[in-house]
């Protein structure tokens, strides 16, 4: 089992031309930790996980993730990097005329060659199967494996994004607004099986949500985010409803 990584943004800004994604950016996060980001839309909950799996560059200061700056890597460590950071995208990023195993099996595909990639989708090997099928059995639909991922509900492709991302064995789980798509009670039982197996797993997760409750049910620490920049950063027992309140109100002025 990997470890889970530690990861930090010092300093850190995101611009585009005169506007400001992220500025006077500071965090830092500890091997194992599960925190979730909040903030309304805007906030730049996105462009931190972006920044993290190198997606985005910063346009000044400096991420550490498993105590290596992004900046030092050459492309080769980099790719290594990337491929053990898995990333459960609020789109999900899967191809619907696929079958599910094989949407699985591409989370594999970072730490591939090209001709290693064209084999496992051509003839996969039977550990991968076994892997890719116990995987299915943690997110609660074994029986899918071999069904399309069109003929799936909303919310069991959501469960194939997150079997996916553990299928590159990450020693980092970002998660970004995984459960927009679906009713409250979905949502929580996703969020929970995220945070469980997390858990389980010893990895570091974080994870972007607009629900304050699920945020505070399932989380130990939040961060929230408004215009750019970390207005708190706490245990989640030491959030008071107005901090919430005001995360969201007071971003009506701010123009977010």
């Amino acid at each position: 089992m990997k470890s889970g990584w530690a990861f930090r943004l010092r300093d850190v800004q995101v611009a585009y031309g005169a506007k400001k994604v992220l500025q006077d950016f500071n965090i830092s996060v500890n091997s194992g930790e599960s925190v979730a980001l909040l903030g309304p839309s805007g906030a730049g909950k996105t462009t931190m996980l972006r920044l993290l799996n190198r997606a985005l560059r910063p346009t000044r200061g400096n991420i550490f993730v498993d105590d290596r700056n992004l900046d030092d890597l050459t492309s080769g460590l980099l790719r290594e990097l990337r491929s053990g950071i898995g990333f459960v995208h609020q789109d999900l990023r899967l191809v619907p005329n696929l079958r599910v195993s094989q949407n699985i099996l591409s989370g594999a595909l970072g730490r591939l060659s090209f001709f290693q990639s064209l084999l496992m989708f051509l003839k996969p090997r039977t550990d991968d199967l076994l892997e890719v099928h116990r995987l299915l059995e943690r997110v609660g639909i074994p029986d899918e494996m071999y069904q399309r991922l069109d003929r799936l509900s909303g919310g069991q492709m959501q469960r194939v994004a997150l079997a996916r991302a553990l299928f590159q064995k990450p020693g980092l789980l970002l998660a970004d607004e995984p459960v927009s798509s679906v009713d409250p009670a979905r949502a929580a039982d996703l969020v929970q099986l995220i945070t469980d197996i997390s858990r389980d797993d010893g990895l570091t997760l974080c994870v972007s949500l607009h629900d304050p409750a699920l945020a505070r049910r399932f989380f130990p620490r939040i961060v929230g985010l408004r215009a750019g920049r970390v207005v708190f950063d706490k245990p989640t027992g030491d959030i008071t409803n107005r901090e919430i309140q005001d995360l969201y109100t007071l971003a009506v002025d701010d123009g977010v």
